[in-house]
């Protein structure tokens, strides 16, 4: 693509979001290979193709940013940025360890996104606030604070618990917890996920992921 040339992007006046759109909503980037990378904001996006890394895009249409004028030809830019953007070079992102490797940081917002906001043993669905992040084999028992042994639990079902074993508190876990590869993981950092977004990540979640189910019962 030829170059661009872009004023500065603070200037409220140069830039037009496609309606339905707000200026808020999160780009996803991938690599020329079309491997999702991560989440970035118009303001990146921008850059990336002043820089000319841009090598395709796909998606719909999120915004069309006004520029400054061309030297060259007189004519003032525009940039329309798609919701998904392909990038060429090296990126030093994690999701270039695409295999066993990779681990992603655990948090309780993804955490609970993984779970669909359920509690793990009662099987309720409760908003943010009123869930909690239980060891299913606890710290004092040799348990590790690892994806693969954290369940999103109510407030309740985490007290009654308390310091044992679901199987020494009477307690059945309504699904195993797993550890999101890292499209999964995009998918769950994700603000507001469009539906062409969400779609392009899923034809990259393993086939036996658990996430396929809940997020076709739960949306999110």
């Amino acid at each position: 693509m030829p170059p661009v040339e872009l004023e500065p992007l603070d200037a409220r006046d140069d830039l037009v979001g496609v309606p339905a759109h707000p200026l808020s909503q999160q780009i996803l980037r991938t690599d020329v290979a079309g491997m999702p990378l991560e989440w970035i904001d118009y303001k990146e996006a921008a850059r990336l193709y002043h820089t000319e890394q841009v090598a395709y895009t796909c998606g719909s249409a999120l915004y069309r940013l006004y520029g400054g004028t061309s030297a060259r030809t007189g004519r003032r830019t525009v940039v329309e940025v798609n919701s998904i953007i392909a990038t060429v070079g090296v990126t030093g992102n994690p999701g270039n360890l695409r295999g066993s490797a990779y681990v992603p940081p655990l948090n309780n917002q993804t955490l609970f996104r993984r779970d669909a906001h359920l509690c793990l043993y009662c099987g309720a669905r409760f908003p943010y606030g009123l869930l909690s992040r239980d060891h299913v084999t606890p710290f004092s028992r040799g348990g590790k604070d690892t994806w693969s042994n954290v369940v999103t639990a109510c407030r309740r079902c985490n007290n009654a618990k308390a310091s044992r074993t679901p199987e020494q508190a009477g307690m059945q876990l309504i699904a195993v917890p797993f550890t999101p590869t890292y499209a999964e993981y995009i998918y769950l950092k994700g603000r507001r996920v469009l539906a062409d977004q969400m779609e392009y990540l899923i034809a990259h979640f393993p086939r036996s992921s658990p996430l396929h189910e809940r997020m076709q019962r739960f949306p999110m």
